[in-house]
């Protein structure tokens, strides 16, 4: 869940104005489920999340072991990986300016850093998070976080390995992120809070 400032308006009651940078391309997506594309690609219904696994990739779910509650959605593959969550956002607001900072902080207070630098979408995260790795030691381990925002909803995706080291050579995985459809739903939510995603039978599963 990200954390709002004080004053925000509740979800569906922003002021009109949305913020040019990183809005969700109504030609171009990620796209919301009331406009979806005629693009004929195949997609996994996984709740507020449908994507579109593409070849050389595995789609797997992280899930809270002790809930048993999907927290994301992943694409994978030998050289990288592109993680996807989407969160409630007030209608004709700018929820990833406003959260773009929040994050930056908390990778710093992590021992990490992260460096605002312009992409497909506009501003992202260009960062070094500290990691602790299986033998107990420690790494940094490059990302790249983008933020869009759509129709009441704002898309997260964050890009691992190769494709947040060569972000010149990252085409075919920002376009996995452009063909995602987000279903926001009708149902009243507070702003920042995690849209649901279920687990199909056939999905992949990681703890």
């Amino acid at each position: 869940m990200f954390r709002r400032r004080a004053g925000s308006e509740p979800d569906g009651h922003a002021p009109d104005e949305v913020g040019e940078d990183q809005t969700a391309d109504v030609a171009t997506g990620p796209w919301d489920s009331e406009s979806p594309p005629d693009d004929g690609l195949d997609r996994v219904d996984l709740g507020s999340l449908r994507v579109a696994p593409r070849e050389g990739t595995d789609l797997r779910l992280q899930v809270d072991e002790n809930t048993g509650e999907v927290q994301s959605v992943m694409l994978a593959a030998e050289e990288g990986a592109l993680e996807l969550r989407a969160f409630a956002a007030p209608r004709g607001g700018d929820l990833w300016t406003e959260v773009r900072p929040q994050i930056a902080a908390d990778i710093s207070r992590h021992g990490g850093t992260a460096t605002e630098r312009q992409g497909r979408w506009g501003t992202e995260l260009a960062c070094q998070m500290q990691v602790v790795l299986p033998d107990g030691s420690q790494a940094m381990q490059p990302s790249r976080i983008i933020g869009v925002n759509g129709a009441r909803w704002l898309l997260r995706a964050t890009l691992l390995g190769r494709p947040a080291v060569e972000p010149d050579d990252a085409q075919e995985w920002e376009d996995a992120l452009a063909a995602v459809i987000v279903h926001r739903g009708s149902h009243a939510m507070p702003v920042g809070d995690a849209l649901p995603l279920t687990l199909p039978d056939d999905a992949r599963r990681i703890d």
